[in-house]
């Protein structure tokens, strides 16, 4: 069956008046996700903020565990929310750090790609307890080399932690085949699903991860301030979050708590309740359409935006790997990359600048610029990414 663009389009207002290549950054909502989000804040203006969320629970509209359990194949009470993946990850990763009695001498094995913000908790730890974070090495492909991580697994190994897409390139890493090294030498592993939640099918049994964390405005197309904590059932126990509240951990007396036996230990009372009707209309509106799907438009256009950039003279492509998905990371042997993205901004047209920052270990391995990042979903068309092309070309072609 053909891909329905037209429905896409049609429910993506953004799409009339930009040519949106920033779905890395943060994806264009869609009519459904939006709507449940008006719907939801008018009617706390309505009849009160308790009183509008009590209604839409009673409705099923914030199921949101039930419909991210789906999502990723998992089970209703492995799933926490949280503001964002970082706040996510933190909230396992801190909880790890106690629950697994991480100490000098220990190791952390993760890879090239891993992104800043998870980079500097590892530092923070590192320098808290000494412990070792050792990134293992890519192969030829340059996705995370599985002889090396098999090879680096000793008795001081406590935690692997894996980025399946990192944010500066089109790298997917084999999140599966780190699964079945993880399973065996009986490890924990942590992946970061971010950038491949909404455009690559996630199956948490499938990956056998421990724990898994992505953020709702990216591919997914969910609002921002949102994010979605996977914790395995039986590896609860030997974590503990970092800090607790009475939602997370209900008073028994007046000097007893007991925290709760679920993937909502993470979480905490307050909350965006507008944002997460949106999160819940996201992953039902991601399923409608068919993750595998939507993972099959997204690598036809980025093969075609691909090609098209290798044909623009002074462009290099930095994607690396044996399986590619929709983010391109590039960079013009002249040309300025913010004034690159000023320009293409004038003409309608939304792109984003990673910086070596972001992925401190890959760019300096690689000795990589500031990379110009398109990143496509499966709303935008053929005919914007002729359009990019050739005002590209004609911008970098003056002098």
């Amino acid at each position: 069956m053909s891909f329905d663009l037209d429905r896409a389009r049609r429910e993506t207002s953004g799409c009339e008046n930009r040519i949106h290549f920033n779905n890395a950054g943060a994806a264009l909502m869609p009519t459904p996700v939006v709507d449940a989000m008006t719907a939801h804040i008018k009617r706390e203006a309505e009849i009160g903020g308790y009183e509008a969320q009590a209604e839409a629970e009673a409705a099923g509209r914030l199921d949101i565990h039930g419909a991210a359990a789906r999502f990723l194949n998992a089970g209703h009470k492995e799933i926490a929310l949280a503001e964002s993946a970082t706040r996510a990850w933190d909230m396992a990763f801190y909880g790890a750090v106690a629950g697994l009695g991480l100490k000098a001498g220990d190791r952390i094995l993760t890879c090239s790609a891993e992104y800043a913000s998870t980079q500097i908790a590892f530092l923070q730890v590192a320098k808290r307890c000494g412990v070792e974070i050792v990134p293992v090495p890519d192969n030829e492909t340059g996705q995370i080399s599985l002889k090396h991580l098999e090879a680096m697994i000793d008795q001081r190994t406590r935690l692997i932690s894996l980025t399946h897409v990192p944010t500066n390139c089109g790298l997917v890493n084999p999140a599966e085949s780190v699964g079945e090294i993880a399973r065996k030498a009986g490890i924990p592993y942590f992946l970061d699903a971010c950038q491949s939640a909404g455009q690559l099918p996630l199956d948490v049994k499938a990956i056998g991860c421990d724990v898994l964390t992505f953020t709702g405005r990216k591919y997914l197309r969910a609002p921002r301030g949102t994010g979605i904590l996977y914790v395995r059932a039986d590896f609860l126990e030997r974590i503990e979050p970092p800090f607790l509240d009475l939602h997370a951990a209900p008073l028994k007396t007046a000097d007893t708590y007991e925290i709760r036996p679920d993937a909502r230990r993470f979480e905490s009372w307050e909350t965006n309740i507008a944002a997460r009707a949106g999160l819940k209309s996201a992953l039902d509106y991601a399923m409608d359409w068919d993750v595998a799907a939507i993972a099959e438009r997204i690598e036809k256009l980025a093969s075609q935006l691909r090609q098209g950039l290798e044909a623009i003279p002074g462009i290099k492509i930095h994607d690396q790997g044996k399986v590619l998905c929709g983010i391109v990371g590039f960079s013009h042997t002249r040309h300025d990359p913010e004034k690159i993205r000023t320009e293409l901004a004038r003409e309608g047209v939304n792109i984003h600048i990673s910086y070596p920052a972001s992925t401190w270990t890959d760019s300096a391995l690689r000795n990589l610029p500031p990379l110009l990042r398109a990143s496509v979903h499966y709303y935008n068309s053929e005919t914007e990414i002729e359009r990019f092309l050739n005002l590209l070309e004609g911008m970098t072609g003056k002098g």
